[in-house]
């Protein structure tokens, strides 16, 4: 969700500095921004709606050694000027950046307001530069007001503040991630590492429930709840920059789809130790459950079809929205599986939090093995499909697809099988993804721009697949797409098909095909436009698209090309890939 960042210390750029972050967290999704820096004894103060691309950081902060940037993505209070952070106390002294959301927000606001303060937006956000200036007239050191405004705030939330007469910047979160960089010359904290790793690999992460409080000179981490002082590590970032470059590349979006050439062969590069032991594991737990949100609570989907059709195990999948409705399932010997591309979304890591309350285990599979989500599980398996800058997840997809269906094997026994399966799939996908193929997508996508609706069926594991194809055509073209089960056409949807309706069909080489291709059929008898994405030509397709024939990884490889189409239906109807309206890389509030 929101990008932070934020600088103390001896440079005299700060605010080039933070603007720079910032522009590094832009994946993230925002529609709005704004910085804060210290000026002499006063602040200065930047923010607008829109975007930030065209911001020069050299006309940021000259002369300042104290900032802080925010991108805003709204909750509270519409996209506005006066909406976007920072927000400041009456007196102007304290300047506050917000992640999450301050559920008691309108309770404080009335409190405040009844004590003479002043608002000048709509957010939930201002009310704790407010909070923190009252609590200073109590105790006027900046740390410990703000740990005690932080008390007073509900909700999951990550606060970045500084304070003009102290020179200091204070960190709190209480759910929403943040992370120190620790500089040759001061402290960076941002929201996520791509803010400051041009600037310093060394770090030191904020849990849950803690704060920091730093001049610049050192820093110091305490217990928000108590105020003891916590000890912290620094660790070294080993992850390649180059990663998160676009490159020779119009867009991340399509980058990172490219790169599956290579990432899902990462994700299979696991301990084979540790894979065997992830499947005794679910052997001999009462009860597997897979949770998680968005695209990768399409890959449990799929996972529940492999874990039936090659391990003969039943697994329940639950959205991870949906799980804590589910907790009276819970036992000790539960095994609770959670999948994320972020490591920090909300809902999942609430599941996490309900499962381990109830004693289960929990194995996460993660691409940001640095994050809240791995580094609370039980065990966590890493994605290694290297930073994803678009909002669209793709080559994370895979990896999750990859590494669960490299699971299902190791339960069945055959974990050398499924190995070289998805060794032979991403040699195939590598082969798929050339530049003639790409061009015949680009056509496809040409024929389709202008098209209102757009539907995808499929079955088995490619069902998830229908219902994620829809996700990645809605988010980046705003076309109208639906996924559906081949079989429940007949139950309500083939009511909206007409002539010309673009219909896309997913399908492989296996028990489901003769039923897909069916259900096919009866679309086209309805004058569908049908659109096959499958190993094999069909006679009622219109138009084919060759996927390779690779068995119980099909739902891998039926999904690459749909990335593609999507990514081409959002540059051909002028809308950016890389970040969609409305949408956040990171979904850190519920």
């Amino acid at each position: 969700m929101c990008g932070i960042t934020g600088y103390v210390g001896s440079r005299r750029d700060a605010g080039s500095l933070v603007l720079e972050g910032i522009k590094n967290l832009e994946y993230r999704g925002y529609d709005s921004w704004g910085i804060a820096w210290k000026v002499g004894e006063s602040m200065e103060v930047r923010k607008d709606i829109g975007k930030i691309s065209h911001l020069d950081p050299a006309a940021f902060g000259s002369s300042s050694s104290l900032a802080i940037a925010h991108t805003r993505w709204a909750t509270h209070g519409g996209v506005t000027r006066e909406n976007a952070h920072p927000h400041l106390s009456c007196d102007g002294t304290i300047a506050v950046i917000h992640n999450g959301i301050v559920e008691n927000y309108q309770e404080l606001r009335d409190e405040l307001l009844n004590k003479g303060h002043r608002f000048l937006s709509e957010t939930d956000t201002e009310v704790v530069a407010h909070l923190v200036e009252e609590k200073m007239k109590q105790t006027p050191d900046f740390g410990a007001a703000f740990r005690k405004a932080c008390l007073r705030c509900e909700g999951r939330n990550a606060f970045l503040a500084l304070h003009t007469q102290s020179q200091t910047m204070v960190a709190a979160r209480t759910g929403s991630p943040l992370i120190v960089g620790v500089g040759s010359d001061g402290y960076f904290i941002a929201s996520d590492s791509p803010a400051f790793l041009a600037h310093t690999r060394t770090v030191q992460y904020i849990d849950d429930g803690e704060m920091a409080v730093t001049d610049g000179r050192s820093i110091l981490f305490y217990d928000i709840a108590t105020g003891e002082e916590r000890t912290k590590r620094e660790i070294e970032i080993t992850w390649i920059t180059e990663q998160a470059e676009k490159g020779n590349y119009a867009h991340f979006m399509l980058k990172e789809i490219m790169d599956q050439k290579k990432s899902v062969a990462r994700a299979v590069n696991q301990d084979e130790e540790q894979i065997r032991t992830i499947a005794k594991a679910i052997k001999n737990a009462k009860g597997t459950i897979l949770t998680a949100c968005g695209t990768a609570h399409k890959a449990c989907m799929a996972a529940e079809y492999f874990f039936s059709v090659i391990a003969d195990k039943h697994v329940n999948v639950i959205s991870a929205g949906e799980f804590k409705l589910y907790n009276h399932f819970l036992i000790p010997d539960t095994l609770v599986i959670v999948v994320s591309q972020s490591g920090e979304t909300a809902d999942v890591l609430e599941a996490m939090r309900i499962a381990k309350a109830k004693g289960s285990k929990v194995l996460a599979i993660v691409n940001v093995q640095s994050s809240t989500i791995a580094r609370e599980a039980d065990f966590s398996l890493p994605i290694n499909a290297g930073q994803e800058r678009a909002v669209a997840s793709t080559k994370a997809l895979t990896g999750q697809l990859a590494i669960l269906l490299l699971i299902v094997y190791a339960l069945a026994g055959k974990l050398q099988e499924g190995k070289k399966l998805l060794l032979e799939t991403a040699s195939a996908i590598n082969d798929l993804l050339n530049p003639r193929y790409v061009e015949r997508l680009q056509h496809l996508a040409e024929i389709l721009k202008n098209k209102e609706n757009l539907y995808i069926i499929g079955r088995s594991w490619n069902y998830p697949m229908a219902l994620e194809s829809a996700i990645k055509i809605q988010e980046v073209s705003y076309i109208h797409a639906e996924g559906f089960a081949g079989g429940e056409l007949k139950h309500g949807p083939i009511a909206l098909i007409e002539t010309g309706t673009p219909c896309i069909v997913l399908a492989g080489n296996d028990e489901a095909t003769p039923d897909i291709l069916s259900n096919a059929t009866q679309l086209k008898a309805r004058g569908a436009f049908l659109i096959g994405l499958a190993p094999e030509r069909n006679e009622i397709f219109d138009e084919w698209i060759r996927v390779p024939d690779v068995g119980a990884a099909q739902a891998i490889v039926n999904i690459i090309p749909i990335q593609v189409l999507a990514y081409f239906l959002a540059v051909q109807r002028g809308k950016d890939p890389d970040m969609p309206r409305n949408l956040a890389k990171s979904v850190t509030v519920k």
